[in-house]
């Protein structure tokens, strides 16, 4: 049993030499969903606090980054996410493209599938109210309207 213990403090201990790479890519405000859809400052805010960690460019990585495998884990999700939506760049995206990733962010926060549970482990702040839900949601479905719009007229 001594042995076992000694062998995974060993192995922790070697792991820790291989660090996650924190560096996020640059910002790109012409790009960002929050300005170029001119967010109003309220749900900006919960945006940024409940979704922008892995689901922007813009992730601030809490301490328990500093050890893995934690930090692997932590990297893989905001990986994950940045694959899935980028609010950083949204921009980029085809009109219909947005349409189906707002759709989604519908889905998703009335589901109440985002944010992750895991994630209020280490955010507590980003945990959204009822209030919190219902304004997102209708949010999204104004600018995903405004976007259904634009389409139409550019045909």
């Amino acid at each position: 049993m001594k042995k076992i213990i000694v062998v995974i403090l060993v192995a922790f201990v070697i792991i820790q030499f291989f660090p996650i790479d924190k560096t996020n890519p640059p910002p790109t405000p012409g790009m960002d969903f929050l300005k170029i859809k001119n967010t109003p400052e309220k749900i900006a805010r919960t945006i940024r606090t409940s979704c922008y960690d892995c689901h922007s460019n813009e992730t601030a990585y809490p301490w328990y980054t500093n050890i893995s495998p934690a930090s692997w884990w932590v990297k893989n999700h905001i990986n994950e996410g940045r694959k899935h939506l980028n609010f950083s760049t949204f921009a980029v995206y085809e009109p219909k493209r947005q349409l189906h990733k707002l759709e989604e962010c519908i889905e998703m926060v009335e589901k109440k599938e985002m944010p992750l549970e895991s994630y209020y482990l280490g955010h507590q702040n980003a945990k959204l109210s009822d209030e919190q839900r219902t304004e997102l949601i209708q949010y999204f479905k104004k600018v995903k309207e405004d976007t259904e719009r634009r389409i139409m007229f550019n045909k």
